[in-house]
C-alpha cells in the first residue's frame, strides 16, 4: 500500500488532523460548558450573554458554571483540568494575566495549559464611594483622604482585578493611605460599599452603573481616557486632576491545550457572529463596554501584551507576591 512509503510521523499527523476535521463537523454533540467567576460579576454577565447567544446557533445547551474567589483561579484550575475536547471552556478576565506577578506559585500557565479562542470584550471601572461619605468630586475624595490617612477603605473583587489596580494607581498619583479590603466577589462588595462597610470601590461598569444610577451609590468617574456614553456626566479620572490616568478591564474566552484547532476556529466563528447580534452589540455598549473579536492569535497576542504591561504596574506599586 502507498501509505507504507510515509513516515510515521506523517501519517501520524495526517489521522490527528482527520480526526480534529471530524470532530469539528460533528461538534457539538452534548451540552457545552462556560467556567467564570462568581454570579453577578461582569464576567458572569458576559458568560451569560454569550451562552445565550450561541447555544441555538450550536443546537446544545451552553450552561455557565460559576467559581468564584481566589482571583479566578479555582476557574482557571477547573479549565486546566477539563478534558480538551471542546466541550469546557473559560470566559477569563484580566486575573489571567496579573495572576503570574500576584502569586508565587500557580498550578497553571497561560501559555502551557490553555489555547485562545477569542478576546470578547473590553470595558472601564467607575470610581464610587459610599452616600455616607461626604465627597462628590474626584477633587474632594483625594482632599478627604490626605485629611484622614488611614481611615477609609476600599473593596475589591480580588487581589489582581481591575478594582484593586485602579485604586492602587490612584493612591499612588494622589499619594494617599486607603486601606484595600478583598472580597471574593464584586457584589459583597457592593452591598457593602451600599452600607457604608466600606467608603470607596472602582469596579466594572456593568455591575456599577445600576447602583449609580439608582443613587445607591455615587459615582465619581471613569477609568477610560474617554467618557462613557452610557453615562457620560462622569468625567474621566484623567480629566480630573490625574492627568494619565488609564485602567481598562477586557475578558475573553480560552479552552483547555489539546483542544483540535477546528473546533476552537469554530467556536472563534460563531462567539463572533453572536458579536454582531443585536443582544450583545447593544448589551455590551449600554454597559461601558466594547466588544471585540477576532483570531484566536490576536487574543493570545493581547494576554501576553497585558500580562507584561500589568505585570510593571503591580511591581511599581510594590504589590508583592503571595
Amino acid at each position: 500500500m502507498a501509505s507504507r512509503n510515509y513516515p510515521n510521523c506523517i501519517l501520524a499527523a495526517l489521522l490527528v488532523s482527520a480526526c480534529g476535521l471530524a470532530a469539528a463537523q460533528n461538534f457539538p454533540v452534548k451540552p457545552i460548558r462556560i467556567v467564570t467567576t462568581e454570579a453577578g460579576s461582569g464576567t458572569d454577565f458576559g458568560a451569560r450573554m454569550v451562552a445565550q447567544c450561541i447555544s441555538g446557533r450550536l443546537g446544545q445547551q451552553v450552561v455557565v458554571e460559576n467559581r468564584g474567589g481566589a482571583s479566578g483561579i479555582l476557574g482557571y484550575e477547573a479549565l486546566q483540568r477539563a478534558t480538551p475536547d471542546g466541550y469546557t471552556f473559560a470566559y477569563i478576565s484580566n486575573f489571567i494575566a496579573t495572576n503570574p506577578s500576584l502569586y508565587a506559585k500557580l498550578a497553571y500557565d497561560f501559555f502551557r495549559d490553555f489555547q485562545p479562542v477569542i478576546f470578547y470584550f473590553k470595558g472601564l471601572n467607575v470610581l464610587s464611594v459610599s452616600p455616607s461619605l461626604p465627597v462628590r468630586t474626584v477633587k474632594e475624595l483625594i482632599d478627604h483622604a490626605r485629611a484622614n490617612p488611614g481611615r477609609l477603605s476600599f473593596g475589591s473583587s480580588g487581589i489582581g482585578a481591575t478594582p484593586h489596580l485602579a485604586m492602587e494607581l490612584f493612591k499612588t498619583m494622589t499619594d494617599t493611605a486607603i486601606v484595600h479590603v478583598p472580597y471574593k466577589g464584586t457584589q459583597q462588595a457592593i452591598t457593602d460599599l451600599i452600607g457604608g462597610q466600606i467608603d470607596i470601590l472602582c469596579d466594572n461598569m456593568g455591575p456599577m452603573l445600576p447602583q449609580v444610577q439608582a443613587g445607591r451609590v455615587r459615582g465619581l468617574a471613569v477609568t477610560s481616557l474617554k467618557r462613557s456614553a452610557a453615562i457620560p456626566e462622569l468625567p474621566t479620572l484623567d480629566e480630573s486632576g490625574l492627568p494619565g490616568y488609564e485602567i481598562t478591564g477586557w475578558s475573553g474566552m480560552a479552552v483547555p491545550a489539546g483542544v483540535p484547532r477546528d473546533i476552537i476556529l469554530k467556536l472563534n466563528a460563531e462567539i463572533n457572529t453572536a458579536l454582531l447580534s443585536p443582544t450583545i452589540s447593544k448589551g455590551i455598549p449600554s454597559r461601558g463596554g466594547t466588544g471585540m473579536g477576532g483570531t484566536p492569535e490576536e487574543f493570545g497576542d493581547y494576554v501576553k501584551k497585558e500580562t507584561e504591561k500589568l505585570g510593571k504596574l503591580i511591581r511599581a506599586v510594590g504589590i508583592k507576591p503571595q
